[in-house]
């Protein structure tokens, strides 16, 4: 399945950072979830029970602890957890996914217009499937990625009530990440 293809089919991304959300995921009628926790004795377990639900299991390979910030990481997760692609804020590992077939996330946190000009470098240089923009409720920031590129926006974190998420698919966002649970059954 092509990333855009996730995300119209679920516009709201459960991002879970325990067991709880993982066992909350499964109820969510979300059909991605972000993986923000685990380490490479339970990642492949954690993966797999999001498989078994007919989800789609996306993979932070940043917090995952155990894994290095080297592309062999990215080789690791697909390997052994069969996940279908990986979050990251660094770019050449979300290259590497892309390599291999898997989803490539390029995480980045906006907060000045340094961090805007080397977010458009990046997207520019290692082509991401995906764009997560974080924080997900500056509309603005949203705006400009989106008139910048076609390649597909989510916008995370802070997202907390319906109000954030529509300002968010207002402004060019394809999809949403959030931990907010309740978010995920709306």
């Amino acid at each position: 399945m092509k990333a855009i293809e996730l995300l119209e089919s679920s516009p709201v991304i459960a991002a879970i950072k325990d067991d709880n959300g993982l066992k909350r995921s499964f109820e969510s009628e979300c059909q991605v979830v972000f993986i923000l926790y685990g380490n490479i004795c339970n990642i492949s377990s954690i993966v797999k029970q999001i498989k078994d639900h007919g989800k789609n299991a996306i993979v932070h390979a940043d917090l995952a602890q155990g894994l290095s910030s080297r592309e062999i990481a990215v080789d690791f997760i697909k390997q052994n957890t069969y996940a279908d692609g990986i979050i990251s804020t660094k770019p050449l590992l979300v290259k590497r996914a892309v390599e291999l077939g898997l989803v490539g996330v390029q995480r980045t946190f906006i907060i000045d217009s340094l961090a805007m000009s080397t977010t458009k470098k990046q997207i520019d240089t290692y082509h991401p499937d995906l764009v997560e923009i974080m924080p997900g409720v500056m509309p603005r920031v949203l705006k400009e990625i989106r008139a910048y590129t076609d390649i597909p926006i989510i916008a995370g974190g802070l997202i907390s009530d319906k109000k954030d998420i529509m300002a968010a698919f207002g402004a060019g966002a394809d999809a949403i990440s959030t931990t907010k649970e309740e978010l995920w059954f709306m």
